[in-house]
């Protein structure tokens, strides 16, 4: 009789012979992965908690103020500020740095396109430095190459729950005495050299949207050390009003505010968050030396500053090559009739019809010559980062909670479709 690690081993190799699911055949995994959000009693009681209450909106000292307490700590902030969703906290953190037009926003390529719509509505020119795709992340070392003198702002994203190169980038920022703004909103929790990643630079922003591993449907919150900006803030997201002074308009803005709803969730959310987060790594550290072992199959890797990834995503690279040239978009059909949830991860935001639409709008071309805009046209190639949303793969945050049996079917699953990817093409 096999012990029960030959068994297993000799049970995965013959199941990668059975006929692929996308034709018909067994699926490696029949269950589904764990659902999102994970909802307990506690949240139920604090959402009719603020129901009965009738104090639906931001008040002193309501549950919206406590989670922000509460954020600011665990991240290492002074100050943190809620917001109605995660976009809404970076266009609140690029007001209070009095980013607009003229300025220029360093940014990734590979990233949800908030990220950019973001800079896009302070009617600055997003400028675009390529990815590293062996992390996924934002290539710290042509950052500098791409600072000019209207360069406002560094505007990094902790892509997947990943972290960018941090001391890179904050190397170069003070030496050109340039702000950074952290996009944090999928890195709930990440770490860079043990600090909290939002807690780096000027301003760091989240996002708690329904697909986040910290979820209250929507929200956001913005965290900075800076007490002026902290106050800048505040009053943007308030319709230009300063707190405790609900008619004293001192300024542009807008309402951006968290009702306590939002805030009530996230308190009662955030009782789980270590716990998930300690989950999804354990799983993400196997599955990924499961991975390694599949020729063709490269996971993203980390920067050894990088101390904790959130997995927001666990993103690996897919080299059809080795899988006798399937396109990624037939893989990751394979993949999902095996039973294993997956996508196929950002298209190139520096080449969206989007962006150059809104490069060519009304605003814009009265705001800037058409050289200048040509000129950011030529700037913004990023061949690297191309390539690697030829070949990006996510296996989404949940998927992460299941147990390591789990991820072993993530990998058998792959196992499989390259042993038969001859049959994927007829």
């Amino acid at each position: 009789m096999l012990p029960r690690a030959a068994a297993a081993t000799v049970l995965r190799a013959a199941a990668t012979d059975e006929k692929l699911a996308l034709y018909g055949g067994p699926k490696v995994r029949g269950t589904p992965f764990p659902s999102w959000p994970i909802v307990g009693s506690n949240d139920e009681q604090a959402w009719m908690t603020v129901l009965r209450k009738g104090r639906w909106n931001r008040t002193a000292g309501n549950y919206t103020q406590q989670f922000e307490e509460r954020w600011a700590r665990i991240i290492g902030a002074k100050y943190c500020l809620a917001t109605a969703n995660g976009t809404a906290a970076l266009i609140v953190a690029l007001n209070a740095l009095d980013i607009g037009p003229g300025d220029e926003v360093i940014v990734p390529p590979y990233t949800f396109n908030a990220t950019i719509n973001a800079v896009l509505m302070q009617h600055a020119l997003p400028v675009f430095v390529d990815s590293d795709p062996e992390t996924f992340q934002i290539d710290a070392g042509k950052i500098e190459a791409a600072i000019t003198k209207r360069t406002a702002c560094i505007m990094p994203v902790h892509l997947g729950g990943n972290a960018a190169d941090m001391d890179t980038i904050l190397a170069v920022a003070k030496k050109h005495n340039v702000p950074v703004l952290e996009d944090a909103c999928q890195a709930h929790l990440a770490e860079w050299k043990g600090r909290k990643v939002s807690g780096l630079g000027d301003l760091g922003c989240f996002s708690f949207q329904a697909s986040k591993n910290l979820n209250s449907g929507e929200g956001g919150a913005v965290l900075t050390n800076n007490e002026d900006l902290i106050h800048r803030a505040r009053g943007f997201h308030n319709n230009g009003n300063p707190y405790g002074s609900p008619f004293a308009y001192s300024g542009a803005g807008c309402n951006l505010r968290m009702t306590d709803f939002q805030g009530a969730l996230l308190l009662e959310q955030l009782t789980r968050l270590e716990a998930q987060s300690q989950i999804r790594a354990r799983n993400a550290n196997h599955l990924t030396g499961q991975l390694k072992e599949i020729e063709g199959i490269t996971p993203a890797r980390q920067y050894e500053g990088c101390t904790r990834n959130a997995y927001h995503l666990y993103m690996f690279r897919y080299n059809r090559e080795h899988f006798h040239n399937a396109p990624k978009p037939l893989f990751l059909k394979a993949l999902a009739a095996e039973g294993i949830p997956c996508y196929g991860g950002y298209t190139p935001l520096n080449k969206s019809t989007a962006l150059a639409s809104t490069l060519n709008g009304k605003a814009y071309r009265y705001i800037y010559s058409a050289k200048e805009l040509a000129d950011l046209n030529d700037r913004n190639h990023c061949p690297k980062n191309d390539q690697l949303c030829e070949e990006g793969v996510w296996i989404p945050q949940t998927a992460l909670l299941a147990d390591t049996e789990s991820m072993d079917h993530i990998a058998q699953a792959i196992r499989k479709i390259q042993k038969q990817s001859a049959k994927l093409l007829g």
